[in-house]
């Protein structure tokens, strides 16, 4: 497979792209969800009165309907990716040398090129921001292929990174971001969300601010629930570390399970709660569900606006 992805100027990264989106579609057409038009991403409906030199007679053939050939500055979607790349997004700690998913980052990353790929098939623009306490990379939405390859390459850059402690400040970034998209978007926001949970107000309002700005919101809560959410660990010490702190606390995992699953079930119930508040589309994205959850919401809202 890298000789074939070699072979045709692909990176790992967008081959395993494609081979997600590939295997979605296939098993798109077989499910209830077959109506979504993504085997035509690269045509429009052909409208009454426009030439008809661009007219697929080939698709006609096929579809008995009249379509029309999309060109890549033809962009009916502007889609801003957005990825919180702090401390906590590189739970559970990656083994060296292994690409596939192993922690929240990873699935981000793969999550994001996937869609990506789906949003190239579609003509439609994509931009990336990459944030920890400050935002660190910003592209504005683009269709054109060497714009795809640089994001491409900006996420491959992520995930070759160690991880290192920085404190997240996703409030600030996202105000930051807010400010930075002055055309009207649909933002795609892959994070835990677990910038300031005792101060949750700040991360709340800065959520609220790209709803104000007019852009369409999708929340994507990355996790590992097993661990996060259910505390799934044996009745045995441990040491738990903070990956951004450093701090570390020795405690008996069932002395604090029941305290820790009820304290992450309302941080997550809050979050909801606003999210539906604001009108943000909120998902969750378990690291150990794979990516059709991903690009299954993505259509869904895709639907809707259009």
């Amino acid at each position: 497979m890298i000789e074939s992805a070699q072979t045709h100027g692909l990176s790992h990264l967008e081959l395993y792209a494609r081979q997600v989106v590939e295997g979605f579609i296939t098993g798109l057409h077989k499910s209830p969800f077959h109506g979504f038009s993504v085997e035509f991403a690269e045509h429009r409906l052909y409208n009454t009165g426009e030439a008809t030199r661009h007219i697929d007679w080939k698709l006609f053939a096929r579809t008995d309907k009249l379509f029309v050939k999309r060109y890549e500055e033809e962009t009916n979607l502007r889609c801003q990716l957005v990825i919180d790349n702090s401390s906590s997004m590189h739970y559970p700690p990656a083994e060296k040398n292994k690409k596939e998913v192993q922690n929240k980052i990873t699935f981000s990353v793969y999550a994001a090129a996937s869609l990506m790929y789906l949003l190239k098939m579609q003509r439609d623009a994509a931009g990336l921001t990459v944030f920890t306490d400050k935002v660190d990379i910003h592209t504005p939405a683009r269709s054109t292929a060497v714009h795809h390859k640089l994001m491409m390459h900006k996420l491959e850059e992520i995930m070759m990174e160690a991880s290192r402690p920085v404190r997240t400040n996703a409030a600030a970034a996202l105000h930051e971001i807010a400010e930075n998209l002055h055309r009207r978007s649909m933002v795609i926001l892959y994070s835990d969300m677990f910038d300031n949970m005792s101060d949750s107000e700040n991360l709340f309002d800065a959520l609220k601010h790209l709803r104000y700005n007019k852009h369409e919101v999708i929340l994507f809560h990355v996790t590992d629930r097993q661990k996060e959410e259910e505390f799934d660990f044996e009745n045995r010490p441990y040491k738990f570390v903070d990956v951004e702190t450093g701090e570390e606390v020795k405690v008996h995992s069932h002395l604090v399970r029941d305290a820790y699953q009820k304290s992450m079930q309302s941080f997550k119930k809050e979050l909801m709660l606003r999210c539906a508040q604001y009108r943000i589309d909120f998902a969750e994205a378990d690291i150990h569900r794979g990516f059709n959850q991903v690009l299954m919401t993505y259509l869904v809202k895709r639907a809707k606006l259009f």
